[in-house]
């Protein structure tokens, strides 16, 4: 590491320490400075502003969201990971809440990857779930009602424990939620054979690719199957 990438790491940890300090979640940059003993324009040439420095705060956030998804055992069932997946969601938001509202609340100036990267840690895992046919809709459109869903009751809790502490609450929540994307094995009989046949190709071929067919070929595929499982069903 340079010293320049220790410098922007040490003010990204001073920056996060005194959001999770402050009592309305903000942060001083004059005071970040002085934790780490430099001046502001040192923060200037790092990180432009003030924004860009939150904007840094929220990715290393993702960076430790991530590095806790990645420690998560992955068992051979990937519906039972994706129910963990959501609990442990929760926990973060609990356990850093300062952190959790700059990663997931919107700032419309705002840069950073996170929740973006995050969002795409879902689809990953939602697609281990279509490969196996326990997926109703095509994984993107999933990963948006799930993380809605766990976004907007962690965001909740965060406000108003009082009121949205119960930790049946975000079961009920995730089932609910789960019941609308996941289908168990008598339902899928029931489903339309071409669009389940469709989500598990596709998913299939995302993860684990063939050799039997050119990428052109396969991108062509992965064409078709997107059209069938579009939710809307258009072809366009």
């Amino acid at each position: 590491m340079t010293d320049t990438e220790a410098l922007r790491a040490a003010m990204i940890e001073a920056a996060e320490r005194q959001l999770a300090e402050s009592a309305d979640h903000d942060i001083a940059t004059r005071a970040v400075c002085e934790a780490v003993g430099v001046t502001q324009p040192v923060l200037y040439r790092l990180f432009g502003d003030k924004r860009g420095l939150l904007d840094a705060v929220a990715d290393h956030g993702y960076e430790r969201y991530a590095a806790l998804k990645a420690a998560e055992e992955q068992t051979d069932d990937p519906v039972a990971d994706l129910r963990a997946g959501w609990d442990n969601h929760m926990r973060f938001a609990r356990d850093n809440p300062a952190l959790y509202q700059l990663m997931f609340t919107p700032r419309p100036w705002s840069h950073s990857t996170a929740r973006d990267r995050v969002f795409d840690l879902l689809v990953a895992a939602l697609m281990r779930c279509a490969a196996t046919g326990a997926l109703t809709l095509e994984p993107r459109t999933a990963a948006r009602l799930i993380l809605s869903a766990n976004i907007g009751l962690a965001l909740n809790h965060i406000a108003d424990p009082a009121l949205f502490g119960d930790p049946t609450l975000s079961h009920r929540m995730r089932d609910t939620v789960f019941a609308r994307v996941l289908t168990e094995t008598t339902a899928r009989e029931e489903a339309d054979p071409l669009h389940a046949a469709a989500l598990r190709l596709r998913a299939q071929l995302e993860l684990a690719g063939t050799d039997a067919l050119e990428p052109v070929e396969t991108a062509l595929l992965l064409h078709w199957l997107e059209r069938i499982t579009r939710p809307d069903g258009t072809a366009g």
